[in-house]
């Protein structure tokens, strides 16, 4: 383990920069607590900072593929019924049922980038 590490945060690059920050800022509804316009975009929730950037032209092919991401984002909810209301209402459903895990019930939904999100309630 570092012995110098202070803290753990995912970023998130995107060529889709207001449209990812405004997803998440209706999301959470809140705003960022760090903007940059057009470069950075970072939200604190709950024990998870999320940061958003768009990478710099010198950069974009080390995230080329980044469109058919890997990443999953498990937040856990207190009511499930109430995450899956809100993502529908800021017009981003879950893609399937709610399904009982050996840990709660969950679902899944995706950012406008294709992150998953799962929303998991025990």
């Amino acid at each position: 383990m570092l012995s110098n590490c202070t803290a753990a945060f995912v970023t998130l690059a995107t060529s889709n920069f207001d449209k990812l920050v405004s997803f998440y800022t209706e999301f959470w509804q809140q705003k960022p607590q760090i903007y940059r316009q057009n470069v950075y975009a970072e939200f604190q929730i709950a024990g998870l900072r999320l940061g958003i950037f768009q990478p710099d032209k010198s950069n974009n092919a080390e995230f080329a593929n980044s469109r058919n991401s890997s990443i999953s984002l498990c937040l856990e909810v207190e009511d499930l019924n109430s995450a899956i209301a809100h993502l529908t209402n800021i017009s981003y459903p879950p893609s399937g049922e709610i399904v009982t895990a050996s840990h709660g019930k969950e679902v899944y939904a995706y950012d406008p980038d294709g992150n998953r999100l799962i929303l998991h309630q025990s």
